[in-house]
């Protein structure tokens, strides 16, 4: 196996085949981070998209600002923010970008939260997995800072969920 992803057939005796297409091991199966110095730098975006279920008095307690926590909206923003600047940190084998732009959207629905997180770079990989780590853990953080209000007479979350996180975009142009 050559070891560049391409899938060329050349695996060694006994390579499970399947795995010339796998780019994050090389010969030996062994995890290794995908080599992108020889790709041209590039503008890129990646959205991605979640939502948190809630209970709707908890909903508009957010909405009101009312959360004993604090500002829920603020906080989560800060931690989808932190999110992104790290992921290289938490995700093996995800390259340190630079990250030139991160934009957050909640819309506050009846029953729950969407959050919407734009990434953008200049450089030689994307940002999806970024954008994605800005998006579960704002919407964890959201969680967070509203537990108390959620949680039933046992403790639990009955009510509670994060669900449908997906990365809704993704573009890369050349630079100009």
């Amino acid at each position: 196996m050559s070891g560049d992803g391409k899938g060329d057939g050349s695996e060694p005796d006994g390579a499970d085949p399947g795995a010339a297409d796998l780019t994050h091991t090389d010969e030996s199966g062994e995890a290794q981070m995908v080599d992108v110095g020889d790709k041209p730098d590039t503008a890129r975006r990646a959205v991605a998209r979640g939502t948190i279920r809630l209970r709707s008095e908890t909903v508009d307690a957010v909405r009101d600002n009312a959360v004993d926590k604090g500002d829920v909206l603020a906080t989560a923003r800060i931690g989808a923010i932190q999110a992104v600047k790290h992921t290289w940190e938490t995700i093996p084998m995800c390259h340190q970008i630079p990250i030139t732009n991160v934009d957050t959207d909640f819309a506050l629905g009846d029953d729950g939260i969407e959050l919407t997180v734009a990434v953008e770079t200049t450089g030689k990989t994307g940002c999806e997995m970024e954008a994605l780590e800005g998006a579960t853990t704002g919407l964890n953080v959201v969680w967070d800072m509203v537990k108390s209000a959620e949680k039933d007479a046992d403790g639990d979350y009955p009510e509670t969920g994060i669900e449908s996180v997906e990365v809704v975009e993704k573009t890369k142009r050349p630079l100009e």
